[in-house]
């Protein structure tokens, strides 16, 4: 999990963070503001500064917010002037927006704020639905508005053209002041702020809802917060039923709010649609005798604060019922709470005013167990701590014992009293009366409190303690408690022992009166006024600190996302007198550990070397030994009817006289009355497949034949355990039994499954050999550890992968994880991830007249709850998880960002089922469907380590030989918003790199791959193809796109790029071959069709080409998601011949770009009537593979006809 931010602000109003990954408080950046409250999301933070105004703090990325402006120039035709700018007076403006209703001429568009730039001026799109324009990027049409096409026909009236300008948000990792509406004032002073609504249901990604209270009561809305624009637009007033003092927004759809009265709002209706809700509902305060005045939501969660500081927790709170059902009383006393990510929660304390964390917070105990206090140092404390001369540099904060060591206090330089005066001072005083006094902190909820806190520091000191009381100590009253009286014990020591004055740091704490300490013989006790410090020697700030206990005011968890497995270093910060009995501690240093491990290494070298001295005559024995594994299983049986029966499952094992293991699987069964059983030599087994199932556990074995068959052996054990039990232990021993063990070599091919396991095979030196490849269905497969969509290599044994949540990971080097354990996985390299994935189900409804569109579906409709196909029935409470493995952690929502658009509502339309969908409703639908989508997540193990923080849909790393002598390996990186990307600073030692460069694209891409000489090829979104020019490894980044023209009425979804080749997949599942390319024209000329039905396609260094095929035929039925591999492909023929199949189906992802291996060159014999056509061909070709070419045609023909066979074409 990358790290993530809490925000906090002191009673000074300075800003700090604390990272997940870190140990001390940083002040933030342009830290010259003072803040009152903050509100915190991942991206950014919204605050109120003192000015009372609202301040946006962006963090900085890679990829820069860019917005799109856009306006179309529109011409008509007319016989004496052609195409121009004269319209009819019925037409539209001649410059317009998209409908032409508004008037956009290009010096109408202003930059929203000084927090934006230009990029460049404005130019012309010449693209239309992904097919380039004619130069000028006009199209044409009849007459407005129509169907726009890029050719000009003899009745084209009208033409139009769109020109693009970019803006860029600048104003990032500094406060940028949010402009005013209509460059007015601000509606109100703002006194309140907060964020949230990123999950609204079925809310667009990157929207963010900010709500505010303003001083006088009113509720205010910020528009148009999204991704693109962070600020928003403008302020709208949310009208409320009373004056509201504070309100809370949490990541979903729940807003609660705090009434002066001390009751509570709850905001309902709030949706995709109406993001701002429609209307209140009143809740009373969690107390009869006082009223509330904080609160707090989550997802599912709701805190409140009482006036007499009691925490109280809301049952009952979910989508269906923000208004929950009742009030649980918690413990501890707070002054404030924030409920952040995954509903976890902070507050600060009344006692210490310290940031508190509650423990134990999962999603089925979401009130936690206990508040534990973060004990972390702030960054600025030693900045601080040599600044003698401003008391508000040193960081000052009050006390109420300052405990001071001997020989280390000097007085302060504004101070103009001797040491004499002081002592007389000190004994003038009762230590009595000191003792006597009592004091308690305030409650920091004001502005007055902290300006009479800054204010006292700069009064003088010669006050008596009685004098504090009354003029400088703060004072509180409020209705739920009485006031009390506040005072100050001073505690200092006389600096007599030094001989000069040294740069002095001043501590004043505030908190709870506690009974004094001890003194030393040489130490002097005094009393003094408030406004006095206490002042320390630079020596002692190691063992005490400037700020030990540092006062918070507010703290927003908005964007720190904590789990029950999160490991935190917040509670280990040594401070007080836990600093001293660290430093009288025993430290062992990191050298101190090597010399010990060297020196117990060589003990036992020795003393091993001792004992074998006396056997070395003898012969080494050989360990030949058999066990035998048992287990009770349920198979599914491989003839009709195909049902689960019981069977007993053994596992035998051997080593033999040459020390090689190998075993069988034997599979026991009954069938009418006789024992018989299925065997499988574990030599045999090519891969073992967990298949997720929401009900049993189950795997797959494959053998060669089985993998032709497309059948494998399916086996189901009792428990989730047992299965990874029996996994580890087959996986075990199919690697002993080949010899394989360690990790993956750099040259490995990597895949994975529609479900997210991975996998990996070690490539043999055949596998490209011609003309006799090793065939697919012999190779390999043993998993990795974790869980990823995509993974992508090279053969310098850079990985990464990305996971379903689009999160980017790079492999570590290790092996195993998952379910392997012990000797079958490394222990070291091997770290928890998670991935969260949709799943998604279908509801169906056909119109009828009476009722309309209904449930009520015609007897041979599929069913109403259903799956994509509509073949299998899926209702909201009979879908569950893919396996055990997963657990929810959202709730049904409609999903409005299905293929082909959706209705305000999430439908879909269609004439009939199955058809073509589309999200407008016409005469001819009578049936329609939406789709429902709802999260689960899975945690595991594995070999990868995150790569933050940006999500990533696509990559390519640059595929080499394993020679290769490159510095930097280029990769590049498609953004799940579309931007592209490049990575800088990946090596084969930092293979996660260090930084992205953000290359500039006029629209969101899809797909992107880079060859071996470094060209790039990318796809965008509208099925357009690019190539960018001039990437190299002096420049990186390349200088710009060329756009290529897609093969005819084709939308392109994926492309590869190898050496020399170029192979393309269209949303149709064709695969095309780019013709033409050379060094001097590496755009190519032409595309040429290769096959059908594939999924995705993998060009190699060497230019092998594997694909990811569907309907392979199989004994039993089409297989969907089988390996591929292209055979016959060599420099002069790099399209290859014919298909051969391998490991599936379920199949989702396949690189070979890692295996740039050569084949061995085999010379086949030459019957004496082919010598002459021989040595023809050999002086054509150029003589070294004219030997190897004479009889492939024909072998490769009886290969294709065995092949096919069994198998549709793909």
């Amino acid at each position: 999990m990358p790290s993530s931010l809490l925000w906090a602000v002191d009673v000074y109003g300075r800003v700090y963070t604390l990272s997940t990954a870190g140990q001390c408080w940083e002040l933030c950046k342009d830290a010259h503001l003072e803040f009152k409250r903050l509100t915190s999301v991942q991206q950014c933070c919204w605050g109120i500064a003192g000015d009372h105004q609202v301040y946006l703090y962006v963090h900085s990325s890679d990829v820069p917010i860019r917005y799109q402006e856009e306006t179309y120039e529109n011409q008509r035709w007319n016989p004496v002037d052609r195409f121009c700018e004269k319209l009819l007076p019925s037409d539209r403006w001649q410059w317009s927006d998209v409908t032409g209703l508004k008037h956009q001429p290009l010096d109408s568009f202003r930059l929203p704020s000084e927090h934006w730039e230009w990029e460049a001026d404005w130019y012309v799109d010449e693209n239309i639905d992904g097919e380039p324009t004619e130069k000028g990027g006009w199209t044409y049409a009849i007459d407005f508005p129509a169907t726009y096409t890029k050719d000009k026909k003899w009745n084209s009236c009208v033409r139009r053209r769109r020109w693009i300008r970019y803006r860029r948000y600048k104003s990032r990792d500094t406060w940028a002041k949010i402009p005013s509406q209509d460059d007015g004032p601000l509606p109100d002073p703002f006194s309140d702020i907060s964020a949230g609504g990123w999950e609204i249901t079925d809310e667009p990604r990157g929207r963010l809802s900010l709500w505010a209270v303003s001083l006088q009561g009113k509720m205010w809305y910020r528009e148009g917060i999204h991704h693109h624009n962070p600020e928003g637009s403008m302020w709208t007033e949310v009208t409320t039923p009373g004056e509201v003092v504070q309100i809370s927004c949490g990541p979903s759809d729940l807003v609660w709010a705090v009434l002066w009265e001390g009751q509570l709002l709850v905001r309902e209706g709030i949706s995709r649609e109406n993001p701002k809700g429609s209307s209140w509902v009143v809740v009373d305060s969690p107390s009869t005798e006082v009223g509330a005045i904080h609160v707090a939501v989550g997802i599912n969660v709701v805190w409140a604060v009482t006036k007499d500081r009691k925490v109280w927790f809301r049952r009952g709170i979910n989508s269906h019922n923000p208004c929950g059902t009742g009030w649980i009383g918690m413990v501890g006393e707070m002054v404030m709470v924030n409920v952040g990510l995954n509903d976890q929660v902070w507050g600060i304390s009344c006692e210490d005013r310290a940031v508190y964390i509650r423990q134990g917070v999962t999603s089925s105990e979401l009130s936690g167990k206990t508040w534990r206090a973060i004990a972390v140092a702030r960054d600025d404390d030693r900045s601080r701590s040599g600044s003698a001369n401003s008391l508000a540099s040193a960081g000052c904060f009050f006390s109420g014992e300052v405990r001071v060591q001997s020989q280390s206090s000097v007085m302060n330089d504004a101070e103009s009293s001797s040491e004499t005066e002081r002592s007389q001072a000190a004994q003038s005083t009762s230590p009595t009366h000191a003792d006597a006094m009592k004091r308690r902190i305030p409650k920091v909820t004001s502005d007055s409190f902290i300006s009479e806190l800054v204010s006292d520091k700069e009064r003088k000191p010669g006050r008596d303690g009685r004098d504090d009381q009354e003029e400088g100590a703060p004072q509180e009253q409020d209705q739920e408690s009485d006031p009390q009286e506040t005072s100050i014990k001073l505690l200092s020591q006389s600096s007599s022992q030094l001989g000069a004055r040294d740069s002095q740091w001043s501590n004043v704490d505030l908190e709870e009166a506690q009974p004094p300490l001890p003194a030393a013989a040489s130490d002097t006790t005094e009393t003094s006024s408030l406004s006095s410090v206490a002042t320390y020697n630079l020596g002692m700030e190691e063992q005490y600190g400037v700020d030990e206990h540092p006062l918070w005011a507010w703290v927003s968890g908005g964007g720190c996302a904590v789990d029950s497995h999160t490991h935190l270093n917040w509670f280990s910060a040594s401070t007080g007198v836990s600093s001293c009995v660290q430093s009288m501690s025993l430290s062992i240093t990191p050298a101190q550990t090597a010399a010990w491990r060297k020196q117990i290494f060589e003990q036992l070298s020795e003393r091993s070397k001792r004992e074998m001295e006396n056997f070395k005559h003898y012969e080494q024995a050989i360990e030949q030994s058999v066990w035998v594994k048992k287990g009770n299983m349920q198979w599914w049986r491989d003839w009709k009817p195909n049902k689960w029966i019981d069977v007993r499952f053994a596992l035998e094992q051997f080593s033999g006289s040459d020390g090689n293991r190998d075993g069988i699987l034997f599979i026991y069964y009954t069938f009418n009355d006789e024992k018989k059983y299925l065997h499988a030599f574990i030599n045999e087994i090519t891969v073992l497949v967990p298949v997720l199932n929401d009900t049993k556990h189950t795997f797959a074995i494959y053998t060669p034949e089985r993998t032709k068959q497309r059948w494998p052996i399916r086996l189901t054990a009792a428990t989730e355990q047992e299965m990874h039990d029996w996994l580890a232990l087959l996986n075990l021993s199919c690697c002993d039994s080949r010899g394989i063990h360690g990790p993956p070599c750099k040259q490995a091919i990597w895949s994975t499954t529609c479900k997210g396991d991975i996998y990996v095979c070690e490539p043999a030196p055949n596998l490209e050999a011609v003309p006799y490849p090793l065939p697919c269905d012999q190779m390999f497969w043993r998993q990795i550890g974790g869980h990823l969509r995509l993974v992508e290599s090279n053969s310098l044994g850079i990985v990464w992968g990305i996971g379903y949540d689009h999160t980017a990971w790079v492999y570590t080097g290790g092996y195993g994880g998952g379910f392997s354990q012990g000797l079958g996985s490394s222990t070291d390299n091997i770290h928890t991830q998670t991935d969260v994935k949709s799943i998604y189900i279908y509801e169906n409804q056909r119109w009828n007249p009476v009722t309309g569109y209904s449930s009520r579906g015609l007897p041979t409709d599929r069913y109403m709850w259903s799956d994509v196909s509509g073949l299998q029935e899926c209702t909201k409470a009979s879908t569950k998880p893919p396996s055990p493995q997963w657990t929810w952690v959202s709730d049904w929502c409609i999903d409005y960002n299905t293929s082909g658009g959706t209705d305000r509502e999430g439908w879909q339309y269609a004439a009939d089922f199955p058809a073509t969908y589309h999200g407008y409703k016409t005469m001819k639908d009578f049936v329609r469907r939406r789709r429902w989508a709802r999260k689960c997540k899975i945690t595991t193990t594995g070999p990868w380590l995150e790569v933050p923080p940006i999500a990533l849909w696509d990559l390519t790393v640059l595929p080499c030989s394993s020679q290769s002598s490159v510095e930097e390996v280029s990769l590049w990186g498609i953004s799940n918003k579309g931007d592209v990307l490049c990575r800088i600073g990946v090596t084969q030692q930092s293979p996660a790199g260090t930084s992205w460069l953000h290359v500039g694209t006029d629209q969101p891409f899809k797909s992107i791959s880079i060859g071996g000489g470094y060209q790039v090829w990318a796809i965008a979104r509208d099925g357009s193809t690019f190539y960018r020019g001039s990437v190299s490894a002096e420049n990186p980044a390349g200088d710009c796109w060329y756009h290529i023209p897609s093969p005819p009425r084709q939308k392109l979804k994926q492309v590869s790029v190898g050496r020399t080749s170029v192979y393309v997949v269209d949303e149709n599942s064709n695969l095309w071959y780019r013709q033409g390319l050379t060094p001097s024209y590496p755009q190519g000329s032409s595309w040429e069709h290769i096959s059908n039905n594939v999924r995705k396609v993998c060009v190699g260094p060497l230019d092998q080409v594997w694909i990811i095929a569907d309907k392979v035929q199989g004994s039993h039925s089409l297989s969907c998601g089988t390996v591929c591999h292209r055979v016959g492909v060599q420099p002069m023929e790099p399209k290859g011949q014919s298909w051969d199949y391998g490991i599936g189906g379920g199949w989702e992802h396949i690189t070979i770009r890692g295996n740039s291996q050569e084949a061995p060159r085999i010379v086949m014999p030459v019957p004496a009537e082919n010598t002459l056509e021989k040595k023809g061909r050999v002086a054509e070709e150029g003589g070294e593979g004219g030997g190897r070419t004479a009889s492939i045609s024909s072998v490769l023909c009886i290969k294709e006809e065995e092949l096919n066979g069994n198998a549709v074409s793909c």
